[in-house]
């Protein structure tokens, strides 16, 4: 193995008995033709690139991240548990030292679905980077960690289950929101009250291409990962941004996103959207698994690429370079926006109106979190779903500090159901999960 090589895990899951419906885009032959050219680019006959078997992740492992109603078996199934697992299995090979790097090419996906699960959205039951990393938390001790999230839709989903986690960096670049589903994901999203600027959203505009991914790679978010220092670096590796993928409008290319790996150097990746499923997924994962590797990507190229046909206008370029500069300058001065923000207040609540697209299903919630300078904060969150469903969430954070471990679960000891049908408590250090 030469110096800048690099010992890099591979976990493959297609799932091949999960399907929302047989045409629809997120169906296992997202993965099977990257297997195929994997096999044919003879990947997996290099010394330094070793395959892994996806573990199966425990309801446990759920519980630790998301209420579930009425419980995580009536969200998932199998193909979720080995979904999740396959990105604990990266973690753990990754964590153990058997690999210095790991890609969990998975699915089903995950990065829309939030704390609270009432059914399904954007193709996401549960969020399986949120899983991983609360593991990686539970089994190896805490971590200071980053995420990075490059799938083309904002990942609304991790945005919300680490919103007041000042040691998760959520970093999401995408296509903006304005025209795109979720619809979310703008500069002003930028963290609740304990953890305000440890959300980063980067909206970028239709058509962007290589040139302007990786200018916000290299002006906005290398800086930033520079300034938090993570322990970890995760890529929540969406491959829609592609130029051919069906349901976005990006432009960029196989190399670029070797490029931005390369650069960006994640220990652990995990896969996400991705739709191109012949024209781009197979070009984009060698690539991304080369460059992680240390190898040279130089020649991976799609059939028909051409560079011309993709570049970014100017004023793409300029609209990019004003998002980042004005992205980084929230960064600089995230103190004191925070001393605006709570202004001698208690607690903060949001109202969230909240759709499951893929079941069709509403939700209200109202979400309150303790102001608190010594810890992300007690969240306690009221939630009500089309489905009739009502529920009450107490949250006590990852390295809470007593005083807010006390309030929650005095909330939960006094709190009687009355026009619940759900109460649930949540600790995620001492890793209980009750609920009645």
């Amino acid at each position: 193995m030469s110096h800048s090589e690099k010992k890099t895990g591979l976990i493959f899951f297609p799932a091949f008995d999960w399907a929302i419906s047989p045409t629809h885009p997120e169906r296992e032959e997202r993965l099977l033709y990257t297997q195929d050219q994997v096999f044919e680019e003879g990947l997996l006959d290099l010394d330094n690139i070793v395959e892994f078997k996806p573990g199966l992740a425990t309801i446990q492992d759920i519980n630790r991240i998301h209420i579930c109603v009425p419980e995580a078996r009536n969200v998932i199934t199998q193909s979720h548990l080995i979904s999740a697992g396959g990105a604990i299995t990266a973690a753990e090979k990754v964590m153990q030292k058997k690999v210095d790097n790991a890609f969990a090419l998975v699915r089903p996906p995950g990065h829309h679905a939030m704390r609270i699960v009432h059914g399904a959205r954007g193709f996401c039951n549960i969020n399986i980077e949120a899983i991983m990393i609360e593991y990686i938390r539970h089994a190896y001790g805490h971590r200071k960690i980053a995420i990075v999230d490059t799938d083309c839709h904002h990942g609304d989903g991790t945005q919300d289950i680490f919103w007041n986690d000042p040691d998760t960096l959520f970093i999401s670049i995408h296509q903006d929101g304005r025209t795109l589903y979720p619809g979310t994901g703008f500069p002003n999203e930028f963290g609740g009250p304990n953890a305000l600027g440890y959300t980063i959203n980067v909206p970028l505009p239709p058509n962007t291409s290589d040139e302007g991914f990786l200018y916000t790679l290299d002006n906005l978010i290398l800086p930033i990962l520079d300034d938090f220092k993570p322990d970890l670096i995760i890529n929540s590796a969406g491959q829609d941004n592609h130029y051919s993928d069906p349901i976005t409008n990006m432009s960029f290319s196989a190399q670029g996103y070797a490029l931005l790996n390369d650069r960006l150097s994640p220990d652990i990746a995990v896969l996400e959207g991705g739709y191109s499923i012949e024209t781009a997924l197979p070009y984009i994962n060698v690539g991304i698994i080369l460059a992680m590797a240390g190898i040279d990507y130089s020649h991976v190229t799609e059939p028909d690429y051409n560079p011309e046909s993709i570049r970014q206008t100017p004023r793409t370029g300029q609209q990019i370079e004003q998002t980042v500069s004005y992205i980084y300058d929230l960064w600089r001065h995230r103190e004191s926006r925070r001393a605006d923000m709570i202004k001698g207040a208690e607690s903060l609540r949001r109202d969230k109106s909240i759709f499951y697209d893929t079941d069709g299903i509403s939700e209200h919630q109202q979400e309150t979190v303790r102001v608190c300078d010594e810890c992300g904060g007690l969240v306690t969150i009221s939630s009500e779903a089309s489905t009739g469903n009502r529920i009450f969430a107490v949250m006590v954070p990852g390295q809470s500090c007593p005083a807010c471990r006390k309030k929650g679960e005095e909330i939960f000891e006094t709190m009687h159901k009355g026009s619940y049908h759900y109460v649930y408590f949540q600790d995620r250090d001492r890793d209980i999960y009750l609920t009645k």
